[in-house]
């Protein structure tokens, strides 16, 4: 009863991230349609990502581990004014913080935009700093949104929490689109900087009726008892390993400035869709299992017993969904990224140089993925210190191997240095690897060895690459050059063509997850 309820909350999680995913999609091809991989998008891409560090840092990643267990722990226990205290204190605190920071970036962006991006100059420098004082407040607004999400969560209230980014993204869609229509250029990416601090207000301000009925007002004020203690204590070895590991994003924003134009902007979109297994599949059974995981109670053995069969049930679900997404970056990302991207300023070539960081992305996907439920584990346990010290591995190894693969490599081996976006993500992909390793062995020293199903793993990956050596002549051949379809529509059937071949290879070959779809969808026709 148990894993179908917490099934059912990764299936509202993921429905919500879908949601927002899908208008944050529109909302890129927008971008890359008006702007295109020109100075401008170099500009507002890594403007976004500076800012971005407060809500990464503080965010939700952060509140997970270090608030929702304890929250949790309250709710399960019907400690109502306790738990009331507790969310109320932490927001103050927060509220606090994210002001403080954001006023030091909007006024201190001239001196430290330089540092960040030193192959930026001239107007892109300009336009950067420019939009990064834009920015800032709206990121932290965003922080208090995370907030939002951690009371939500614990109160199994998922799906709000992550389709209200879908007002965000409409923001921006609305007003990019209708600026459109009366200026251009650096005019128009200043609109959609404005946009996005509009936006980050309306997605907080959605939240806050459904948080006030689960809590109790937010008097101004912080009350430092046992509790918020607890949070505090566990908050900061993840803020440390939060904080390092933005350090590595801002090192690849520095490494990708060095290479030449429309290098920062093709990584970004790369992300962009390398993120959406990770939101989807990664992101939302770790978020459901987190506060299930936090309100076991028994026995250590008891206990412990419970985490393994959570993480192993999550990882093969994990893992289901994210093999056919590493062969589709593999296999099929040119499809993929034209279908999303490939309209107006955003030409072909676009698309290859965004195919070259996504294909060095597609190496760490698994790993990134089924390493969110080892985490959630450990931060169920109120263990926040050994992911810090494992992401502190990750991030430095990232760091070394992005310098090595993504900018002397190239030069090595007298290859255009636009493969240096390859060598980067994939620096964090063999990276993320070591890690992924690193947390299983630790997890299972602590609460028994966590088996694997290595046949199981072994169907996916084959009935992925079958699908994908069955979708790719269809589209280069077939949908292309025979029928000439538009490279939207060929995309949008090729991977339906893929999706259709993985489910049917699935159904032949007896995959469980599958199975249970198919049983869930018999018992809705009766």
């Amino acid at each position: 009863m148990k894993n179908s309820s917490t099934s059912r909350h990764a299936l509202l999680v993921a429905s919500g991230i879908f949601l927002s995913r899908i208008f944050g999609f529109i909302r890129e091809r927008a971008i890359a349609h008006y702007f295109g991989n020109s100075f401008m998008a170099d500009a507002f891409k890594a403007a976004y990502r500076i800012p971005n560090f407060l809500q990464n840092l503080l965010g939700e990643g952060v509140l997970s581990a270090s608030f929702i267990p304890v929250y949790a722990q309250l709710v399960a226990q019907e400690k109502v004014k306790e738990a009331n205290e507790l969310a109320s204190s932490i927001f103050w605190l927060l509220f606090g913080v994210v002001f403080s920071l954001s006023l030091f970036g909007v006024l201190f962006a001239p001196y430290f935009i330089p540092l960040i991006a030193p192959g930026f100059s001239g107007e892109t420098l300009k336009l950067t700093i420019e939009l990064v004082q834009i920015l800032f407040p709206g990121t932290a607004v965003l922080v208090l949104s995370a907030w939002c999400l951690g009371v939500l969560n614990t109160h199994a209230k998922f799906f709000l929490s992550y389709s209200a980014p879908v007002i965000w993204n409409l923001t921006q869609i609305a007003i990019l689109l209708f600026a459109a229509q009366r200026i251009f250029g650096v005019e128009l990416i200043r609109a959609l900087a404005w946009s996005l601090l509009l936006g980050s207000v309306l997605q907080f301000a959605i939240q806050l009726p459904q948080v006030f009925r689960h809590i109790s007002g937010l008097s101004p004020s912080f009350s430092a008892n046992q509790n918020v203690k607890i949070v505090i204590r566990n908050f900061f070895p993840v803020l440390f390993s939060r904080g390092v590991v933005q350090v590595s994003a801002y090192v690849d924003i520095w490494l990708a400035s060095l290479l030449p134009v429309g290098a920062v902007s093709s990584m970004s979109f790369a992300q962009m869709l390398y993120l959406l297994p990770v939101s989807l599949f990664g992101m939302s059974i770790s978020a459901a299992e987190l506060p299930a995981m936090a309100k076991v109670q028994g026995t250590q053995e008891e206990i412990y017993a419970s985490l393994r069969q959570k993480i192993l049930s999550g990882s093969n679900r994990v893992a289901f969904f994210v093999i056919p997404s590493v062969v589709v970056f593999l296999i099929l990302g040119d499809v993929l990224i034209g279908f999303v991207f490939q309209s107006g300023a955003f030409h072909h070539e676009n698309t290859l140089d965004v195919w070259r960081a996504l294909c060095g992305s597609a190496v760490g996907l698994l790993a990134a993925t089924m390493g969110r439920i080892y985490s959630s584990a450990f931060y169920a346990l109120k263990d926040t210190k050994t992911p810090m010290r494992f992401a502190l591995i990750r991030v430095s190894l990232t760091i070394f191997l992005g310098f090595l693969m993504g900018i002397k490599l190239p030069a090595l081996l007298q290859i255009s240095s636009m493969w240096g976006l390859t060598g980067l993500t994939a620096s964090a992909g063999i990276a993320g690897w070591v890690e992924f390793v690193l947390l299983k062995r630790a997890l299972s020293k602590k609460i028994g060895m966590i088996q694997n199903q290595v046949s199981f793993i072994a169907k996916l990956w084959l009935i992925a690459l079958l699908a994908g050596a069955f979708s790719y002549p269809i589209y280069h051949f077939l949908l292309q050059k025979v029928l000439g379809l538009h490279v939207f529509l060929a995309g949008g059937l090729d991977l339906f063509i893929f999706s259709s071949s993985y489910i049917l290879l699935a159904i032949l070959f007896k995959i469980e997850q599958v199975q249970v779809i198919v049983q869930k969808l018999k018992r809705m026709r009766k």
